[in-house]
């Protein structure tokens, strides 16, 4: 299988940065009090459209969020490994809760926003006034995105947005393998819609990770737990390998480029044995 048959799915938050990003921005902006003060009155999304409201009226510039958001915590490992990802072919996207103004900002300030081929989230962007306004991906109020699983927030289910990925593939002629990171909540139910060819690689002792051992017979696709930034590029990579090489296709070309990414970085460390030595035991699924 060539590399630009694997499609790499990734939530934002908590994922490929180390914080939720909405938090981070209130947090920074010192606005905490006032957002747990509104908490309990409204949807996340009508919250975080109010702070900016609030923020932007106490004087608070686009200029002054966005250098915020440069200063996101991100680990290194995690930016060579999405670029290395990139580079060797894969088709990356991102399906997450944050939005599209603070997953642009962050993505374009580490150079990695050409690395990715669709975004999938909430809508962010700045009116006539240099107000940012955020809205929810699916619109809640008018009608119900139409899954019901508890896991899932009224603005967005990632199931769906998944189920629609899939479909967009199968279009393709040839076959796609998904792999899909993430670490909260709203990430279980795309993984409930991965098949057994698929990766999903939830981070440990994060809820996603939780639901997964406790429902493992619902979930088809071969799981890989990871924890920091080194794990996520290790296990990333190495599964990359390992799913070029599984009929029997990889060339040594294949393992060249493999090793030859982003040099200057020093990204792919891999081993060069593909085995099980090589590669974590994925985690039991039960039957």
């Amino acid at each position: 299988m060539a590399a630009s048959d694997i499609v790499v799915i990734f939530d934002f938050d908590k994922t490929i940065i180390d914080c939720d990003s909405d938090n981070w921005v209130v947090d920074e902006l010192g606005a905490t009090e006032l957002f747990n003060q509104l908490l309990p009155t409204m949807p996340w999304n009508s919250l975080m459209d109010r702070m900016m409201k609030e923020l932007h009226s106490q004087g608070t510039t686009i200029e002054d969020i966005a250098a915020v958001l440069k200063r996101t915590p991100i680990h290194l490992q995690i930016i060579e490994a999405i670029k290395s990802a990139h580079a060797l072919g894969c088709d990356l996207k991102i399906v997450s809760d944050a939005n599209t103004f603070f997953i642009d900002t962050i993505l374009e300030h580490h150079g990695l926003q050409e690395c990715f081929s669709e975004i999938n989230t909430n809508p962010g962007f700045v009116d006539e006034q240099g107000r940012l306004r955020i809205f929810p991906h699916h619109d809640f109020t008018k009608s119900s995105h139409g899954c019901d699983h508890p896991s899932c927030p009224p603005n967005m289910c990632k199931g769906i947005v998944i189920e629609k990925i899939q479909a967009s593939l199968c279009m393709e002629d040839q076959k796609k393998t998904i792999i899909y990171l993430g670490d909260g909540l709203g990430d279980f139910c795309p993984t409930l819609k991965l098949g057994d060819g698929d990766y999903v690689m939830p981070r440990k002792d994060f809820p996603v990770w939780d639901l997964i051992c406790k429902n493992r017979s619902l979930i088809k696709a071969q799981i890989y737990e990871w924890s920091d930034g080194e794990e996520f590029k290790s296990v990333l990579l190495r599964l990359i390998s390992r799913i070029i090489s599984i009929d029997g296709n990889n060339t040594n070309a294949n393992i060249g480029q493999l090793y030859s990414v982003d040099c200057k970085l020093n990204t792919m460390a891999l081993p060069v044995t593909t085995g099980h030595e090589a590669f974590p035991q994925a985690l039991p699924v039960l039957h």
